[in-house]
């Protein structure tokens, strides 16, 4: 009798101590889990459409640098994306209201503009360059630029490089980038002041009669733009970036739309 009293009490302290831990279990995964969300099946992503080469409208199709990188990033990470367009200085407005989920249109990373959106980790390096038309003996650097009328883009970090560093000059803002360069051919504007890259393809490409001069100036890194407070969506765009760079599709890319590889 006492040995089958003893059996009955072990088995219900044996059912005790196991419900006691799967209890634990679950508590814990609750805690783990608390305040996550999955990410969502689709996202939409807004660039614009006269950045080149990192994004541009070419045979009725958008391309570029970050046109490719953001699709890359996209099928490592397992979403799908939507794509829309709009002028550079509605970007972070339509970020800030919801209208837009992630951007990626060379938006250079600084302080101010973190206090509206997220960023992913830097992923390309940049500056600001000077264009001229090339018969000018008379700017060869930024020094050379006080009073002068300059042009650049609408909402850029240029236009308040302009602002902050360029004694006397006017920053002469549009909206598209082909817009500012043909100012400095036609010769309403003195010089155009933009990021490095975008100057030295165009001028390549398209911008017959114009030269680049001076040096590289205030060094920035552009960074792909979150709306506020998707911490899973910013992870997940950092992870999927880090293993393209680890696998070498990033280099593959870069190499693609800049002809060599990245240092």
């Amino acid at each position: 009798m006492i040995n089958k009293n003893w059996r009955l009490i072990s088995t219900f302290l044996l059912t005790a101590l196991l419900i006691l831990v799967l209890a634990a279990c679950g508590a814990e995964e609750k805690a783990d889990g608390e305040g996550k969300s999955e990410l969502k099946e689709e996202y939409t992503v807004v660039s614009d459409t006269s950045f080149v080469p990192f994004e541009f409208k070419e045979d009725g199709e958008y391309v570029g640098f970050d046109i490719d990188l953001i699709n890359a990033i996209a099928d490592e990470a397992g979403f799908k994306i939507n794509m829309e367009t709009t002028n550079f200085d509605g970007i972070i407005p339509g970020l800030q209201t919801g209208q837009f989920d992630i951007a990626i249109a060379g938006i250079s990373i600084t302080d101010e503009r973190a206090k509206k959106i997220d960023y992913s980790e830097p992923y390309y390096q940049s500056g600001l360059s000077i264009g001229v038309r090339e018969e000018n003996e008379d700017i060869k650097g930024i020094e050379d630029l006080e009073g002068k009328t300059i042009a650049t883009r609408l909402g850029s970090t240029s236009a308040a490089y302009i602002a902050d560093n360029i004694k006397g000059a006017e920053a002469s803002q549009f909206e598209q980038l082909d817009q500012a360069y043909m100012a400095v051919e036609n010769g309403s504007a003195d010089a155009v002041l933009y990021d490095a890259p975008n100057v030295a393809y165009y001028i390549k490409t398209k911008g017959d009669g114009l030269k680049v001069v001076g040096d590289l100036y205030q060094a920035e890194d552009y960074g792909i733009a979150i709306s506020k407070g998707n911490d899973e969506l910013v992870a997940a765009i950092d992870d999927a970036l880090a293993t393209l760079k680890e696998n070498g599709k990033y280099d593959e890319l870069y190499e693609k739309w800049f002809g060599e590889k990245p240092e």
